[in-house]
């Protein structure tokens, strides 16, 4: 990616990241801790260089592997509703399922003390592991593994965000979730998808509908 991408010239401007955060007001996003960052977060370094002028456009793009790198207002989404009731303090430990380029991972690592992020494609961890490192952002680990299983030797979790849709909540981030600890996840078959949060209080599981959402499947396995 060359240096005038990078700087954020033309259409990477300071201004047009603007109208972004002006858009994401009006879809409701409140928290200006959350937009601050969305702000920051340079979205175009996440994208192949061709989609570049399209980075701060509200919508998803393609990242290969038939993969997506999810729309902006979801991403402020997902996080407002993780880190709501923190009061500025960070989440100590977040689990997250499906890497994918890494946005969602650079926006959601100044709220967390540490974040374990799975990936089942091997190539799209490698890359996001690269972006990370080249922002210098720190308290991230990755794992090539199924996102179906979590990761279990790091549980339990105080927060939980899956970018990807399974038909079912899997029971075993469930099991993973720490009591009082909430999970952000797209939940049905394509097309008909609900953000759920769904938050452990002991042996009870409570569940809110956010809004209809349309993510990938998350598939089980891995892929090199």
């Amino acid at each position: 990616m060359n240096e005038q991408t990078r700087s954020g010239i033309g259409m990477t401007s300071a201004r047009t990241r603007e109208r972004l955060i002006d858009r994401l007001k009006a879809e409701g996003i409140r928290d200006t801790a959350v937009l601050d960052r969305i702000r920051a977060v340079p979205r175009h370094w996440f994208v192949d260089e061709a989609l570049a002028s399209r980075a701060y456009e509200d919508t998803a793009l393609p990242i290969g592997f038939a993969q997506t790198i999810s729309q902006p207002y979801i991403v402020a989404l997902m996080t407002e509703a993780l880190i709501a009731g923190y009061d500025g303090k960070k989440i100590p430990k977040v689990l997250e399922i499906g890497t994918g380029c890494g946005y969602q991972t650079a926006v959601l690592a100044p709220f967390a003390q540490h974040i374990y992020s799975v990936e089942r494609i091997q190539p799209l961890m490698l890359r996001a592991r690269a972006k990370l490192a080249e922002l210098k952002i720190s308290n991230v680990s990755l794992r090539h593994a199924d996102g179906w299983q979590g990761w279990k030797s790091q549980a339990p979790f105080q927060g939980i965000l899956v970018a990807a849709a399974p038909e079912r909540v899997p029971p075993e981030l469930v099991e993973q979730l720490d009591d009082g600890g909430r999970m952000i996840i797209p939940i049905g078959a394509k097309g008909r998808q609900a953000l759920l949060r769904v938050t452990r209080r002991g042996n009870e599981i409570v569940e809110e509908d956010l809004l209809a959402v349309s993510f990938v499947p998350l598939v089980e396995g891995t892929e090199l």
